[in-house]
């Protein structure tokens, strides 16, 4: 399959797929990660998609940690 037809193929790819092709296209140029840290991982992910609500958007945690910075 040429890289063309890759990209052609693309928008017919559930979201959990696209999702597995950007891991495995990353994992290429990083070291694998051992199977506790892929567990923990994907642990983490599972409790994220449960309960959104539990994480802290980004520019909130920016705040915080300028806040800090600044005592």
């Amino acid at each position: 399959m040429s890289f063309n037809q890759v990209l052609d193929e693309l928008p017919e790819l559930t979201l959990e797929q696209r999702q597995v092709l950007i891991r495995k296209a990353v994992e290429l140029d990083d070291a694998p990660l051992s199977k506790a840290d892929e567990t923990l991982v994907e642990a983490r992910l599972a409790a994220h998609r449960a309960n959104p609500d539990s994480s802290v958007p980004l520019a909130k945690m920016k705040d915080r940690l300028r806040s800090r910075s600044k005592s």
